[in-house]
């Protein structure tokens, strides 16, 4: 019965997010009061547990990395970087998409998917005005960028923290497993992009013809405050990338950062305070309390019971299975929270494989299904979140619906190449 009444509650308020029938903020947090005022999930789980309740990592690690955009957009960088983007592609469409998604898949590998959003959006919105252009398909793409280019790596997507945590898996085995295959499925990705954005280009010569006589340089508006700025973002950047071998979770990195810049350049907190997204911040505390809601409930144990004794011994269908099933539950469940209470399935099916490399390839199966499902629809991942708050903020609307149609193409395909992949390196050639 409670299991019933966590999934009705949860896909009320899911149709109310993905129809935009109210605001989203405000139907999360009717929907993960409902579940905490009928006793769906015990308060003190709400506040307090790592795996069933707000996932305080990611909410902390998102305002120390707002405050810390926040500052650097003080200097100008964003402007220089967006009139050297806009002159380097001669204005034209795609040659500029391409830049931005391959500057994202870079970046992303080496910092979360959130923090490389947060640095991008910034200069997309500003190139995009300066060409009186849409933001909107510019920073779709970069949001799918982000979320394929960061599955190469341990750090680079939440999920796979989690996942190698809980899998023993270091930072190379995920260069030599997952790298591989993301870089083939990002190129397949940037060609296709071509068509799938195709009727958003828009090019206006006149627009370009006086951006290309600006001088970048004169954009940075405080250049004593952006090489202190640098100075500590760069430490943050180190900090992100060896946060496993300092023992310090990205969420302390992050807040560190924050806090050290402010004393270094002297920013009024006020103002850095005013750049941070409150409401993007209260949607993931409501949307981690709603899914722990059917965590409590038994809703997931549920399902993964199911594909326990679904597959059985027949580790090909259970690596598909959980490639497809991750990738589909993925992009209706914020990735992170869904990882977090999947894992324990996955770790049972792979303590049963006859062999290391058949148990571990359950694993990489789960990953690339749940880093790609991601990119399913507007909430299946941190990324996504984000973008569509940055964007808003900005005057460049993205709806539900708008990000979700080009999303679940990219998912399919995505998904697709990746099971091809997983079939081959381990069941085919193996």
């Amino acid at each position: 019965m409670t299991a019933a009444l966590a999934l009705a509650i949860f896909l009320v308020a899911f149709f109310f997010i993905a129809t935009e029938k109210a605001d989203k903020v405000a139907v999360v947090l009717i929907a993960s009061g409902a579940m905490a005022g009928l006793k769906l999930i015990p308060g003190s789980e709400v506040f307090f547990s790592e795996h069933s309740g707000i996932d305080w990592n990611v909410i902390f690690l998102l305002l120390g990395m707002m405050v810390i955009v926040g500052i650097i957009k003080q200097t100008g960088l964003f402007d220089f970087l967006a009139i050297w983007a806009a002159k380097k592609s001669g204005g034209r469409p795609y040659r500029l998409m391409v830049m931005l998604m391959v500057i994202t898949a870079i970046a992303s590998p080496f910092l979360d998917n959130v923090t490389t959003i947060m640095l991008v959006a910034p200069v997309t919105v500003v190139v995009c005005d300066r060409l009186s252009v849409s933001a909107r398909p510019y920073l779709i793409a970069e949001v799918l960028a982000s979320n394929i280019g960061g599955a190469a790596t341990l750090i680079g997507d939440p999920p796979n923290i989690i996942i190698g945590s809980r899998a023993g898996l270091t930072f190379t085995d995920f260069l030599v497993h997952m790298a591989p295959a993301v870089v083939v499925i990002f190129v397949v990705f940037v060609l296709g992009t071509r068509v799938l954005f195709r009727s958003e280009f828009r090019y206006h010569p006149e627009r370009v013809a006086e951006v290309m006589l600006l001088n970048e340089r004169r954009a940075i508006t405080d250049p004593r405050l952006l090489r202190r700025a640098l100075a500590v973002f760069a430490v943050v950047v180190v900090g992100f990338t060896l946060h496993g071998a300092l023992q310090l979770d990205p969420a302390v990195v992050a807040l560190l950062g924050a806090g050290v810049m402010l004393l270094v350049t002297r920013v009024d907190p006020q103002e850095a305070l005013g750049e941070v997204e409150w409401p993007t911040l209260v949607f993931f505390m409501g949307l981690f309390v709603m899914v722990a809601g059917l965590t409590h409930t038994g809703v997931i144990d549920i399902f993964g019971d199911w594909v326990t004794s679904a597959v059985g011994d027949n580790y090909y269908l259970a690596a598909t299975a959980l490639l497809f099933g991750s990738s589909i539950l993925g992009a209706f469940f914020d990735n992170i929270p869904y990882v977090a209470t999947m894992a324990p399935v996955v770790e049972g099916l792979a303590a049963d494989a006859p062999d290391q490399q058949t148990g571990r390839s359950l694993w990489w199966a789960f990953a690339l299904g749940a880093d790609f499902g991601g990119n399913g629809t507007a909430v299946a991942a941190s990324a996504n979140v984000v973008a569509i708050g940055l964007a808003a903020r900005n005057g460049h609307r993205i709806s539900f619906w708008q990000f979700t149609r080009y999303g679940i193409v990219v998912t399919a395909v995505t998904t697709t190449l990746a099971w091809i992949y997983v079939s081959l390196r381990y069941f085919v050639l193996a």
